[in-house]
């Protein structure tokens, strides 16, 4: 049976490992992402199922699903310019991803699956930083968190609980470690573009610290998360990796300008 043994979260910023290149291994964002990856390091998980918003580079308006899982061997990425990084080939689970689909169906989630597909900066940037070496075998789950209409947070949230149920209904014997890729408070290209909602930061903050996921639930109306900024929506990633989590509080969090950086450890 498999296990699940971890969760992180994290944002997935274009320009970081262009800071960081620049800056150097000590700037904080080098920091904040080193100490993610040693935690991940830490538990040593055998595959990594990713919750993440694609930014219209895997899917487009003309076919956009609300959720949808990524079934395939392989992939590559990052399929978009935003960020300095080189394409480089990006290994899947096809087993788990299949198995997550099909589970999550059998629960009465209507996910989308897709066979072929690449990734952009919001899986190839957290990946650059916490697998450097691309050798944790992913299972990407996109869910909408851009183009309204959002779903809703608690449907996010039952779908990271049906995450948690599949993973243990699967006849493999892998540890597996959960990852949120996005940012709270975010405006790209838009009249708020730079300016964190800080009262939405404390809220998000305090709600992931105390472990109080239903609270956040009722607060992260599609309305309030687009009032923190129009791609602020990828919070729905954090939630729908609340609902795997369920009421540990991390080991590890610190914010950083609209996002933050976040590991729990089922060790501890």
């Amino acid at each position: 049976m498999a296990e699940i043994v971890a969760a992180f979260g994290v944002p997935h910023t274009p320009m970081a490992p262009g800071l960081v290149e620049r800056e150097g291994p000590n700037c904080e964002t080098a920091r904040l992402f080193r100490a993610v990856a040693q935690h991940l390091e830490a538990v040593g998980p055998d595959i990594l199922i990713v919750f993440d918003s694609d930014h219209l580079n895997t899917f487009f308006f003309n076919n956009l699903p609300t959720f949808s899982v990524g079934v395939a061997g392989r992939t590559e990425g990052p399929n978009d310019s935003n960020t300095i990084l080189t394409r480089r080939p990006v290994l899947v689970s096809a087993d788990l991803s299949n198995q997550v689909y099909r589970f999550g169906v059998q629960q009465g989630f209507d996910l989308a699956s897709t066979q072929e597909f690449e990734v952009d900066h919001s899986i190839m940037v957290p990946l650059h930083f916490l697998t450097p070496r691309m050798q944790i075998p992913i299972v990407p789950i996109f869910i909408n968190g851009l183009a309204p209409p959002l779903p809703a947070a608690k449907r996010c949230y039952a779908l990271g609980d049906a995450v948690r149920h599949a993973v243990g209904a699967w006849s493999g014997r892998e540890t597996v470690a959960i990852l949120a890729s996005g940012s709270f408070s975010l405006e790209v290209a838009g009249p708020k573009e730079g300016v964190t909602d800080q009262e939405w930061m404390d809220t998000v903050l305090t709600s992931l610290a105390a472990a109080r996921a239903q609270e956040l639930l009722e607060k992260a109306t599609t309305e309030r998360l687009l009032a923190a900024g129009n791609v602020s929506g990828e919070l729905l990633n954090w939630i729908a990796l609340l609902g795997v989590i369920g009421n540990r509080r991390p080991v590890f969090l610190e914010p950083q300008h609209g996002h933050a950086y976040a590991a729990w450890r089922w060790d501890r």
